[in-house]
């Protein structure tokens, strides 16, 4: 019996957490579509992944992302995996500004969800990417960051029930502190190795950092939940950092 080759869309993918998903869905045969608001560098990034198929556009924005499934459907009609990925985790912006916050690290991801389903079908999984910020206090966590990834957890949650209706999955995935080359953790060992190496010894019990890696392995069981049996769950990846239930 011949598997059909199964087709993912990652947004925010020409580099970090997206662009490691992108090369590692590759190695599994999918067809792999990224996506960045930056021409050049998302052509470069599309280049290092065997030229895959690239959509340019601001996700944050919901007449782009008609534009972009528009886009999808005449190539593809329907994609298996969405991956919402667009964040912003800078602390002085996210920190007091509520409304950037909402629209950096929310309203993207709802509007995807809302503007996507012309390419989602039956069996389709969605994941988006939130973080262990929305799920309880974090110590030194920008506030507004914190207040709108709990919104994001609980609109996964919420429209979970009518997506089920559709065949359609829905899920989240809530890093804590994942370490790569460009990140926010990479910039504060840089700057401080010390100080924050006794925040992870003293705040983590694994006493580690994640990797991309611990993130791709849930999203590669996510894409392959083809019962969509389970839906509407936030996946803590946070080497045992939380202590909520």
């Amino acid at each position: 019996m011949r598997i059909k080759q199964k087709t993912v869309f990652i947004t925010a993918s020409s580099s970090g957490i997206g662009f490691f998903l992108a090369k590692e869905f590759l190695k599994k045969n999918y067809k792999v579509i990224i996506n960045g608001r930056n021409k050049k560098k998302l052509s470069i990034s599309s280049k290092k992944l065997d030229n895959c198929n690239y959509i340019l556009g601001d996700m944050s924005d919901a007449n782009v992302i008609k534009k972009a499934t528009k886009k999808i459907y005449n190539k593809f009609k329907s994609i298996d995996v969405l991956i919402a990925n667009v964040g912003n985790s800078n602390y002085k912006k996210n920190n007091k500004n509520i409304n950037f916050s909402l629209n950096n690290n929310l309203l993207p991801t709802v509007n995807l969800v809302e503007n996507s389903k012309s390419i989602l079908k039956k069996k389709s999984n969605i994941i988006c990417i939130s973080s262990i910020c929305g799920s309880e206090i974090i110590k030194g966590a920008p506030l507004g960051y914190s207040v709108a990834k709990a919104a994001l957890n609980f609109y996964v949650k919420a429209v979970s029930k009518d997506l089920a209706k559709a065949g359609i999955a829905i899920n989240a995935i809530l890093p804590g502190n994942i370490m790569f080359y460009g990140s926010t953790w990479q910039k504060k060992i840089n700057k401080n190795y010390y100080k924050t190496k006794k925040f992870i010894n003293e705040n983590v019990p694994t006493k580690i950092f994640g990797s991309t890696k611990d993130i791709f392995m849930i999203c590669e069981m996510l894409s392959n939940n083809d019962s969509g049996f389970m839906t509407g769950s936030l996946i803590k990846i946070d080497g045992g950092q939380t202590q909520s239930i």
